[in-house]
């Protein structure tokens, strides 16, 4: 996941997925708020295994393209050089998101029970080894790149306690929200990551780049440096949630227009019945012979 292009390309798979998943709550939520309930992923009618295909097809080209394209995975004597040990520990990430997504499908074609709650957990775990990896990382990431994926934790934090919480409370349409936020967040800063680390005209006031081994770096020139691109990190991570909630607020009043309007509800009218009396006399005993029948509306 290293450089630009490794950063920008999941980041961009992330943001679809979380885009995805905030259309579709709330617009189900539209249709139905009082007996809406989220779920792990959404299926279209034309191609219903759209999102978990599109998924394992994703990480599985990933997972290609951080072991084998560019160089060997292992040594000649079958050990792991210290140099593509950060393209194993990316690589074991996909496989989380890889395995959660195979599941998804397999549980929907046998019709599993409790399945939506599995799925829940499967995203969980996929979540979590993200975290421990970012957290973990045997690249040892200081400085301005340590302040970025410091930041990322927190994002993902929050997509593995909402989606955790969805086992729980799946009714909870807030929940989902900020769930599929949190998706878009994380796939948004991931490419900030990949233009702002690597791209020379873009690194702060005062640092550059330098050449390590399989990676390039940032260094600064001085702690004054240092604090000052850090300094950088946190506004521009401030202004980007603040752009994206704006976003995510909007995006939510656009979709309740559109779909609450088609809503329509159809209601039985009751038929409401009155008796009606009518009254004719005889020619001979004058007597009144009484009809009565029933006139509903």
């Amino acid at each position: 996941m290293g450089g630009t292009s490794g950063h920008v390309s999941l980041g961009f798979a992330f943001l679809i997925i979380g885009l995805w998943h905030l259309f579709n709550c709330t617009k189900h939520h539209s249709f139905n708020p009082r007996s809406y309930s989220t779920l792990p992923w959404f299926p279209i009618s034309r191609f219903r295994f759209l999102e978990p295909i599109t998924i394992m097809l994703v990480t599985f080209i990933f997972i290609l393209s951080e072991l084998f394209i560019g160089h060997r995975p292992l040594s000649p004597d079958g050990t792991i050089p210290f140099k593509n040990l950060r393209h194993f520990e990316h690589s074991m990430m996909a496989v989380s998101f890889f395995v959660y997504a195979f599941f998804a499908a397999l549980f929907d074609k046998v019709s599993a029970p409790c399945q939506h709650g599995l799925l829940f957990f499967l995203q969980a775990v996929a979540f979590g080894q993200e975290l421990l990896i970012l957290h973990l990382h045997s690249t040892d990431h200081m400085g301005i790149e340590g302040q970025y994926h410091w930041l990322l934790q927190i994002i993902t934090f929050v997509s593995i306690v909402t989606t955790l919480l969805a086992i729980g409370y799946p009714g909870s349409f807030l929940n989902a929200f900020i769930r599929g936020f949190s998706v878009i967040f994380q796939g948004v800063w991931l490419i900030v990551m990949g233009f702002m680390l690597w791209t020379p005209k873009w690194i702060p006031k005062g640092c550059f780049l330098k050449p390590e081994v399989g990676r390039d770096a940032i260094l600064c020139h001085g702690e004054r440096a240092l604090d000052r691109a850090k300094a950088l990190v946190n506004i521009q991570f401030g202004l980007y949630l603040t752009v994206l909630t704006v976003f995510a607020m909007c995006f939510y009043l656009v979709v309740i227009k559109l779909y609450r309007d088609e809503k329509v509800e159809y209601v039985k009218v009751p038929k409401v019945c009155e008796d009606q009396e009518e009254g004719d006399y005889g020619l001979e005993d004058k007597h009144k012979v009484h009809k009565v029948h029933k006139v509903c509306v």
